[in-house]
């Protein structure tokens, strides 16, 4: 492109090239296929609520899709993180390590175990946790006492690490496996951006103790408002299933609940539309890869700006196309972000961070500037599957 353009209304440009004229919002829900039937069938059977046939099979779908030996549907992401954390052993007082460049669910989910987020550092690759600079931060700042992280200027115990899969791209698992090995931490991947992602062959929120997932209504696939919980171990997903139905005991009439349990169980109207928008996944993702290759096209001779690639040896799931702009380029993402919205293009920047949050201003954190470039520059762009429909 001519350089006598501006950024912005290069990045207008490419992106009309791809979907057209506007206006074309970041990213909407695709429902071709059986939804309105299970719809129907849930609706005619008269079990819309957390019991019915489609939880289950939603779950076991689920579970076979991923790899995960289990899956636990919940209400949303966050009810997901809130559980697999307190199974995790995450106790009132102790500290959680999160990358500050998140969504803030992953804090809230911190704060309802009564524990403080330990805001982290991300780095550019996959715009996740930084392993290097995390192992780096917990030899200069923690001990083991009794087997157990301790935060040497806190006094409190780092129970556990939480790594986000930032917009579908994996991070980098290998590396933060053994920072937990290393430090004696639980893993709990935070997977609600990252169904279809794979790291090594490997699907996201496999890695861990846990992994959560998110159906909401802007993921790859929605179940309106939902959430799911994925283990390896048969003894947790047991636990979660029952602290997610109120930690109801089983009996044919009587309310008994051995624990404090939570009302996070996902209903069979939402299990429903997820088990169809399932069986359009793999199509789902066909198109959000080939919108990318497009949109890489678009943009090759844009200068200012480049589009996130999936990390070497991953395979993102594309949900949300990012553009990373130049580290000279910080002062156009408002101006780019104006032009392509007034041009019918809804685009959006990364969040803010979360030390910059009130609820968060007060939490430990590392050094954060890795985090701190990556929230000026990061612009997500119209991303729906349905803009590059692939016929299967």
């Amino acid at each position: 492109m001519s350089k006598s353009f501006t950024l912005a209304e290069q990045v207008v440009a490419a992106i009309r090239t791809v979907v057209g004229a506007g206006p074309v919002r970041l990213h909407e829900p695709s429902f071709i296929g059986n939804e309105w039937l299970y719809l129907k069938e849930c609706l005619d059977s008269t079990f819309v609520s957390s019991v019915g046939k489609f939880v289950d099979r939603f779950e076991v779908e689920l579970a076979t899709f991923t790899g995960a030996k289990h899956a636990v549907a919940v209400v949303n992401g966050t009810a997901a993180l809130h559980i697999a954390l307190k199974l995790a052993g995450v106790k009132a007082g102790d500290e959680v390590l999160i990358p500050a460049l998140t969504f803030v669910a992953t804090a809230n989910a911190v704060t309802y175990c009564d524990a403080t987020p330990h805001l982290i550092d991300c780095e550019a690759r996959t715009l996740g946790v930084d392993a290097e600079k995390l192992r780096d931060y917990l030899i200069d700042h923690t001990e083991q006492r009794a087997g157990q992280c301790v935060n040497r200027v806190t006094g409190r115990v780092i129970r556990a690490l939480v790594p986000m899969h930032t917009f579908g791209h994996p991070v980098e698992l290998d590396e933060l496996l053994a920072v937990v090995h290393d430090f004696n931490l639980a893993l709990v991947e935070d997977a609600a951006e990252s169904l279809g992602s794979y790291y090594h062959g490997q699907h996201t929120g496999t890695f861990g103790l846990m992994g959560t997932l998110s159906f909401n209504g802007n993921k790859t696939i929605t179940t309106g408002g939902g959430g799911a919980i994925l283990t390896n171990d048969i003894n947790l997903a047991r636990h979660a299933k029952h602290l997610t139905t109120t930690a109801k005991m089983q009996h044919a009439w009587e309310y008994r609940h051995d624990e404090v349990g939570y009302n996070y169980r996902m209903p069979n109207l939402n299990a429903a539309l997820g088990c169809a928008q399932l069986e359009q996944l793999p199509m789902m993702l066909d198109s959000k890869r080939e919108l990318f290759k497009r949109y890489q096209s678009a943009f090759a001779p844009v200068r200012g700006a480049k589009l996130m690639v999936e990390p070497e040896q991953c395979q993102s799931n594309y949900w949300l196309q990012t553009l990373l702009l130049d580290a000279d380029q910080v002062k156009q993402r408002d101006l780019v972000l104006e032009t392509t919205n007034d041009a019918g293009f809804m685009t959006r920047p990364a969040w803010v961070l979360m030390q910059v949050l009130t609820p968060f201003k007060g939490c430990p954190r590392m050094d954060l500037a890795g985090a701190q470039s990556l929230s000026q520059r990061l612009i997500n762009i119209p991303s729906s599957s349905g803009l590059v429909p692939v016929v299967s």
